[in-house]
């Protein structure tokens, strides 16, 4: 007899609903607290409901960090754990009535009665619960490299209010030889009053040598001579976003050390694949998971929302099919920017990129078709453990 445990997950409390195979309600739906007497208590429950022979599957909705806490202690449990998508689950209970009903004890139903019916359904593996501190490290890094651009933005808008002309002199804002310039003198009226000694040798050790006295001397002469405005609110704002932004670089260096040190690990053969570095490698593997739960590259292509959508009633059929860009938003992003290195830097994709955009399509479009036969090429080495050959 299959037995069917289903937990609605909350931040302070779960509930938890048990019923067998052949319709009989085992245990109505009860609360445990989010703690390890919750989780004992839970236990207990599972375990006089069922005999020895049964088989138990536990359901519950993918709820970022609120599940993550009683995934853990299930698998460790040994029990048999499937995290639905809430999705899913929604489209199933309004599949069941047509009234909208939505309570913690109909949900706690609702995913116990899919793991019933549903036995496409494949259990999370301790595999992919310990993948988590690599998706949790990937993400962490996104969102650090996109807060660092923002303030890289707010260096351009300030500098061209300060001291617009250095801009031309310089290959970037962005240097670390820039930032020490404007972290001491944030503005051309700052600069202008400054010793050529000083500078001379403040961008000559910030440069490494790069920058010697001809360039101390452009950057005084274009200080003076420069249109920008002495607002001392302005250059506090500039030094306090060049601190802000050599704090970020440190920390980024951490978390790549840290997700380096993982990769190392796995020892996957994605990076084998002319164009994907470990980082990227890294994020694409952390948001797909366990592989084992995709029985064929189109299942991860729909799981990563690359898959494309079918409408069609009576004589109306979609001539022009949208992609679905469902699942990890994160994993797109992945995927198309790691494309854009692979089709640079591989022969076999750069050619197929090309037919693509002779055939007429967008260069996004050629991208994303380039995408799709990424995913299906690190699907077949994942399976297979192999490194990346070329076709030649």
């Amino acid at each position: 007899m299959v037995v069917s445990v289903g937990i609605d997950v909350a931040k302070d409390k779960h509930d938890c609903f048990i019923q067998s195979s052949e319709g009989e309600v085992l245990a109505d739906v009860f609360t445990i607290s989010n703690n390890m007497d919750g989780f004992h208590t839970l236990l207990e429950k599972i375990q006089v409901c069922t005999a020895s022979q049964d088989k138990i599957k536990v359901g519950l909705e993918a709820t970022g960090h609120y599940s993550y806490n009683l995934l853990g202690f299930l698998l460790d449990n040994g029990l048999a754990t499937y995290v639905l998508k809430p999705l899913r689950t929604n489209l199933y209970r309004k599949s069941l009535s047509l009234r909208k009903t939505k309570t913690d004890h109909v949900d706690a139903r609702t995913i116990a009665a899919m793991l019933l019916s549903d036995v496409g359904l494949k259990p999370y593996t301790n595999a992919a619960y310990h993948n988590e501190e690599l998706k949790s490290l990937t993400r962490y890094r996104f969102d650090k490299v996109k807060e660092r651009a923002k303030l890289k933005s707010s260096i351009s808008r300030l500098v061209c209010i300060l001291f617009p002309e250095l801009e031309k002199l310089v290959s970037s804002l962005h240097l670390a030889t820039v930032y020490a310039l404007l972290e001491e003198f944030p503005g051309a009226k700052q600069i202008a009053k400054a010793h050529l000694t000083r500078l001379k040798s403040l961008l000559e050790n910030a440069s490494k040598g790069r920058y010697k006295r001809d360039m101390a001397v452009a950057v005084r002469d274009a200080a003076r001579n420069s249109i920008g405005s002495k607002m001392p609110a302005k250059s506090l704002e500039l030094q306090h976003t060049i601190r802000l932004i050599q704090e970020l670089d440190t920390e980024i260096d951490e978390i790549e050390a840290e997700i380096e040190a993982m990769m190392e690990e796995i020892h996957s053969p994605i990076t084998t694949i002319p164009g994907i570095g470990c980082r990227m490698g890294a994020m694409i593997l952390a948001e797909v998971g366990d592989l084992s739960r995709f029985d064929s590259s189109d299942k991860l292509l729909a799981y990563a929302g690359m898959s494309p959508s079918t409408y069609q009633s009576g004589q109306l059929k979609n001539c022009y099919p949208h992609m679905e860009k469902r699942g990890s938003r994160y994993l797109r992003y992945a995927l198309y920017n790691t494309t854009k290195y692979v089709c640079l830097w591989n022969p076999t994709f750069a050619a197929y990129l090309a037919k693509k955009r002779a055939e007429g399509k967008h260069y996004n479009v050629a991208i994303s078709h380039a995408a799709k036969k990424l995913v299906r090429l690190i699907f077949a080495m994942e399976k297979s453990k192999q490194p990346y050959r070329s076709a030649a």
